[in-house]
């Protein structure tokens, strides 16, 4: 399983260390240190497997040779208490060959060290641990100093660098790291990703362990116990004794990026997280028979698929919270307004193609929420830009917003609707600041690329503010970096308004290769772009990458002002390209005199004429990560840069050096990007998703270039490019029965969200009507909430609504008259019930007790105006969902309550037993602040009132059950069970 270790510290003199010694011990060399006389010897050392010194440009050559190097960077320091060097030292993911690891050490160590300045010192080792795993790892020794270059070439250390000791670089490479690693395992199709975050950070109640080594692993095989190993060794255990006492811990840091997970994925995550085969077997099994881990049935390839209770209750908050959105019908823009904005827009040369103007009928029309799936390219920003002017003519407030800073751009850009990125949205959220109200309009763009939990909270805060979401999105492009496909949930279980007429593309066939390739018919669409020359086949990927920049070259020479973008999958790639590219530029004459700048990436040359790109949001320059513009002066002070959307912008490169050459991107950074020519780089790592953005960017010209190092023949291609990786939802499965004891069967019936009737005045006077049906357990009634979008669907329910407010006008005159029903009445109540049912599930239970509230109802709905009494009985739907899914989640809860409660009261006895005091005592803790959490949490110890035998507590008692609870613990060693 690849893990995230990546580690700094210094080598200093004042902790005794010698910079040869070092070097010596992480080589596996023998080096004579000159400043102590002495030689240090470590030519026994096993698992090293790479090693060389890297220089920048400029170094002696010498230094090439590590005891030279070291030992002048030794005679430099004359400070007894001297910094000689820097040590990073990082993890290389298991899964590669050990060529590749080596590869991807060499080009990151080079990309974030060597090309900044600093030598580096690079020894991978390949450690095989006591469980006959592989460990491995790499040292990077960096110099600290300036490379001085004399008047005669000689090259020599000069002052040291403060800007390398910045707490924002080290932050910057550990992000780095994990973006190098990630990009290269996507090339290779390794299925495994690591997160630079802290385990805080991520929050996950784990230690970060460190990393040890072979020799560490020897040392403890001899019976001697380092330091390190010891330290290593205590986080582990640490680590699996807090998932034994709290197997959540384990399933909240396992769904962290993916809502489901197999066995081997559960294993791979205890071995990490365990000292020894008995504590790795202990965390399975807790994790294993934990109350949160949530069975799922197996997925398309046979393989067992959980979840856990919290990912499970987060995508039905999610569902519950669209649901009350869906229910409401009180954003409606009128008539006037919406063909106003459209008349506006006409004369402003945009007239909207009929799926627009579906779209903009569906986006703002009454509903609470409202989703638009849009393949690339459709114009759904024009579209969005009539709405933001309607809405705004109708008077609410309209606000947008995205994952990414460039998203957030284009969607304020392409509609001027003011945007911002979701992650600055909740934070002002969270500070009391900027909330939503009911007059607002909340627009999410590239919604495909959320993830369920922050989907879950944005849409959540919305409903509670009354505010009208809008999600518009496509799941076939770039998937969710966090757990689940949550857009894609969404609409599939409320509907969407679909735009398909590709607008983007100028010419019919390419349309319709935008088209294949949004519903996964990838080797159609570049048959298509084949047949029209523009597939490009190289011998090596090299050769394609020349190939590319010559035509990238032509183009600009032929259409100067047409605009253009290269794309490729990686960060190395890009790198390249860009270097490649301003080559070229440079050779004609068009840029000016090269500065030389140290930027965040490291030393950079940029010039007047110039693309660049921002790599970090900045709202005092008005600049996203993504932005890319066109430098028009630079020195080695201050930058001015044109952007593409018109704007200039001037800053100092002390407050801002988030920049990089802007020739070529990710195609991460390209999605919501449009440009006239696009050029693709295509690499292994490319999957389907990827395949479609870059391909559907373009307006007039799109080309592919690849080498067949990377793909053998277009079979191969083709292949790669066709990959499906989209994310999936716990609710994609289908759930399997839980594990349970005998319950009773009014209990049986709560814990699985049943109703239970309650009287009304038709439900008194309506005993023997059988409309109703029994009530399924909660996931599969939510399921069945279906409201009719079409007009026939709704004219038939609203008939439907009157037949049956027909009939009840009938009932409650007979009622009032002091008569009871005729028999022929309740029949027809039924009847009118079941048709009811039939158009939308359980409406007939929803409608009757909508009309028990407002009797006033009946009158309206039987002349026809049956909005109002649709809108109260969605209410009634909303309310009884909401009443179900507390009731079930309150149910789960006491499940895990107890459950835990049983376990740690086990482990309390066994510990005072064994008189192990100190352990027992934070068992003892943590059960108490169990028992005081419940002061706090009324709804959980009403619910858990009838399960004190469970708990061993007197089923009697008429005590508060915290105060049962605490009593428990000292009065009796057994909990209240006995000893």
């Amino acid at each position: 399983m690849a893990i995230y270790h990546f580690s700094a510290k210094a080598i200093s003199r004042a902790a005794g260390s010698s910079a040869v010694a070092a070097a010596a011990y992480r080589a596996g060399e023998q080096l004579h240190d000159d400043r102590l006389g002495r030689t240090h010897d470590f030519t026994n050392k096993a698992g090293v497997v790479h090693s060389e010194v890297m220089l920048p440009e400029g170094a002696n050559e010498a230094w090439s040779d590590r005891e030279k190097l070291w030992n002048d960077v030794e005679a430099g320091e004359l400070r007894k208490d001297a910094q000689l060097a820097r040590e990073i030292e990082f993890a290389l993911p298991r899964e590669m060959t050990q060529a590749q690891a080596i590869e991807l050490a060499r080009d990151f160590v080079k990309a974030e060290f060597v090309d900044r300045g600093m030598i580096a010192d690079l020894n991978v080792h390949w450690d095989i641990g006591a469980d006959g795993e592989a460990k491995p790892h790499a040292h990077v020794m960096l110099t600290m100093r300036e490379i001085v270059v004399g008047e005669d070439g000689s090259a020599s250390f000069g002052a040291k660098v403060r800007e390398w000791n910045r707490t924002e670089l080290l932050t910057h490479w550990r992000e780095a790291w994990a973006d190098h690693a990630n990009q290269r395992m996507a090339v290779l199709d390794i299925d495994a990703r690591i997160d630079h975050r802290s385990l805080a950070a991520q929050g996950i109640d784990l230690e970060p362990q460190s990393k040890i080594g072979a020799a560490a692993s020897r040392m403890a095989g001899e019976g001697l116990s380092p330091e390190r190993l010891a330290e290593h060794a205590d986080i582990a255990r640490s680590n699996g004794e807090k998932i034994i006492a709290d197997p959540n811990i384990a399933l909240n840091a396992i769904t962290h990026q993916q809502a489901t997970f197999t066995t081997r994925d559960l294993a791979m995550f205890a071995h990490r997280h365990s000292a020894d085969k008995e504590q790795f077997d202990a965390v399975m099994s807790a994790v294993k028979n934990a109350s949160e881990l949530i069975a799922l049935g197996r997925d398309g390839k046979g393989n067992d698929r959980f979840t856990s209770r919290e990912m499970l209750e987060t995508e039905q908050r999610l569902e519950s919270a669209t649901i009350r959105l869906e229910a409401r019908r009180s954003h409606a823009v009128p008539d006037r307004y919406r063909e106003l904005a459209l008349a506006n827009a006409k004369s402003r040369g945009m007239d909207l193609s009929a799926e627009q103007r579906g779209a903009l009928e569906h986006v703002t029309s009454a509903k609470g929420v409202s989703n638009v799936i849009g393949y690339a390219g459709t114009g759904k920003s024009a579209m969005l830009g009539v709405a933001r002017e309607a809405w705004v003519r109708a008077g609410y407030t309209v606000q947008g917003a995205a994952l990414s800073g460039i998203a957030a751009e284009g969607l304020e850009h392409g509609s001027r609707i003011p945007s911002r990125t979701l992650a600055s949205l909740e934070y002002q959220w969270g500070q009391g600041r900027e909330l939503l109200t009911s007059k607002h309009v909340l627009v999410i763009d590239e919604a495909g690329m959320l993830g369920t939990r922050q989907m879950e909270r944005v849409v959540s805060h919305a409903q509670q503010q009354g505010a009208k979401v809008v999600m518009v999105g496509d799941p076939q492009q770039l998937q969710a970096i966090e757990a689940g496909a949550a857009f894609r949930a969404v609409a599939e279980r409320h509907g969407a308004v679909e735009i398909a007429s590709i607008r983007r593309q100028q010419i019919d066939w390419q349309r319709e290769a935008t088209r294949e390739l949004a519903t996964g018919r990838t080797g159609e669409a570049l048959g298509r772009y084949e047949e029209a020359g523009n597939v490009h086949v190289a011998e090596t990927r090299e050769a394609a990458r020349a190939g590319l920049v010559d035509a990238w070259e032509r183009d600009r020479q032929a259409k100067p002002d047409a605009s253009r973008i290269i794309l490729t999958h990686t960060n190395d790639e890009v790198r390249a390209l860009n270097e490649a590219v301003r080559e070229k530029v440079r050779a004609s004459g068009d840029l000016g005199e090269d500065v030389a700048l140290k930027v965040e990436r490291g030393a950079r040359q940029f010039a007047d004429g110039d693309r660049i790109m921002f790599l970090k949001n900045e709202r005092s320059l008005g600049v996203k990560n993504g932005s890319l513009g066109t430098v028009e002066s630079v020195s080695a002070l201050r930058m001015s840069v044109k952007l593409d959307d018109g704007k200039a912008v001037a800053f100092d490169l002390k407050d801002y050096a988030h920049l990089d050459h802007g020739y070529a991107a990710t195609i991460h950074k390209a999605q919501g990007m449009t440009v006239d020519q696009v050029k693709l780089l295509a690499t292994p790592g490319m999957d389907s998703h990827g395949a479609y953005v870059a391909l559907s960017r373009h307006r007039t010209q799109v080309d592919l270039h690849y080498g067949k190092d990377d793909f053998a023949d277009r079979k191969a291609l083709v292949r790669t490019l066709s990959r499906e990786r989209g994310k999936d939802m716990a609710s994609d499965y289908a759930r399997q029965p839980e594990k349970t004891a005998e319950v009773p069967q009014p209990q049986r019936e709560a814990r699985a969200g049943l109703k239970v009737s309650r009287s009304g005045h038709l439900v008194d006077l309506l005993k023997g009507a059988s409309a109703t049906p029994q009530r399924e357990p909660v996931a599969q009634a939510r399921a069945k909430v279906a409201w009719p979008e079409q007009a026939s669907d709704k004219q038939a329910f609203d008939k439907a609504v009157q037949r049956f407010a027909r009939v009840a006008q009938d009932i409650v005159a007979m009622r009032d008259k002091g008569l009871e029903p005729l028999a022929s009445q309740r029949t027809a109540l039924n009847k009118a019930g079941a048709e009811l049912n039939a158009l939308r599930p359980d409406s007939f239970g929803d409608l009757r007790k909508a009309m028990n509230r407002d009797l006033s109802l009946i009158p309206e709905a039987v002349k026809g105006r049956t909005d109002r009494a649709v809108q109260a009985m969605e209410q009634q739907a909303k309310l009884r969902i909401e009443a179900q899914l507390v009731a079930a989640a309150n149910e789960r809860r006491a499940d895990a309550f107890v459950d835990q409660w049983q376990r740690q009261s086990e482990q309390y006895r066994a510990l005072r037993k064994n008189g192990s005091a100190a352990t027992s005592d934070k068992v003892r803790a943590s059960l108490v602040g169990m028992a005081k959490g419940l002061e706090r949490d009324p709804q959980l110890e009403s619910v858990l009132a009838n399960r004190r035998p469970q708990l061993g507590l007197d089923a009697m008692s008429t005590k508060p059950l915290s105060q049962d609870l605490q009593k428990s613990l000292g009065l009796s060693r057994g909990l209240g069970m006995g000893m």
